[in-house]
């Protein structure tokens, strides 16, 4: 038995599909197949019931998922316990969500790297839902997220803001002239909406299907320099927080009624050991937040 058969497996076990956990893993389709063939035939077992495009854990599968996942963790621990011990720094891994990377870095990165210049930092961008996923996959160390996601409970966080959302378009568009506006004003609005793995879109979505109204999406995007040029061109309108307007003259920002606000923080997982690099990010973002925005900590023990 190796570790990487156990990856293997457990990532097939999660996905139901061997196509898909190769995809997850970056590696092919034959060695998953192979790591489980050799698992099966090591332990005398059926791991899974093969059915059309879908795999399911037999009654024994579900046993050894549940002791491997376990072994994983245990693995994973470790090696952060013995990084320690023996003082090689592991880089932190950390994601952020393309339009959160405007608002906290590059300022924290370089005010960490100043006071911590030993300890590497690893960034991903991925939105706030795929992010948080991949913190409780051991696949990151924290995230920064849009707090505002269903299972954000099961994960540890600390609040750092909170903003809101206000409804930009060009000088030129219709809407300019508005003092405040609503969902149901946008009806047939040609948008610009993030992307699906966003907390931000899940919400707007949300709000137009309560009044009953479909939103007319021209793009999904998550860089904020893509939006904004859509915006400035006419394009469309989008909702933006309105912590990235404020040196941005090109747009017209409308409030939006009524008022969307969104809380803003980072997690990490529960109930796992945390090495001395990330809780010294960990302890290092919470003190940055308080000067530099406003103090509002929701930390889960």
């Amino acid at each position: 038995m190796k570790i990487v058969q156990l990856e293997y497996f457990c990532a097939v076990s999660q996905c139901h599909s061997i196509t898909q956990a190769a995809q997850k893993l970056y590696v092919t389709q034959p060695a998953i197949s192979n790591a489980i063939r050799e698992l099966e035939k090591e332990f005398s077992v059926c791991l899974f019931t093969r059915s059309k495009n879908h795999l399911t854990l037999t009654k024994e599968g579900e046993l050894f998922y549940q002791k491997a996942s376990a072994l994983l963790q245990t693995i994973e621990q470790t090696s952060s316990q013995l990084y320690d011990i023996g003082r090689q720094v592991a880089p932190v891994r950390i994601g952020i969500p393309p339009l959160l990377s405007t608002i906290f870095f590059p300022d924290l990165f370089i005010e960490f790297n100043k006071k911590y210049p030993d300890i590497p930092l690893e960034l991903f961008e991925y939105g706030s839902i795929r992010a948080a996923a991949l913190v409780n996959d051991d696949v990151l160390d924290l995230s920064f997220v849009n707090m505002h996601f269903y299972d954000i409970d099961k994960m540890n966080s600390y609040q750092i803001t909170t903003d809101s959302f206000v409804f930009c378009v060009s000088p030129e568009h219709h809407l300019a002239n508005e003092k405040e506006i609503s969902i149901g004003m946008l009806e047939n609005e040609p948008l610009i909406m993030y992307n699906t793995d966003s907390v931000q879109n899940t919400t707007l979505n949300a709000l137009f299907e309560n009044i009953g109204n479909k939103p007319n999406i021209i793009l999904h995007a998550s860089q904020l320099y893509t939006i904004k040029n859509f915006v400035r061109n006419n394009l469309g309108g989008a909702f933006l927080y309105s912590s990235l307007l404020d040196d941005d003259s090109g747009l017209v920002r409308i409030p939006v009624i009524p008022h969307i606000e969104q809380d803003i923080g980072i997690v990490w997982k529960k109930g796992k050991y945390i090495n001395n690099s990330v809780d010294k990010f960990i302890s290092f973002t919470q003190k940055y937040s308080h000067t530099k925005f406003v103090p509002k900590q929701t930390e889960t023990p």
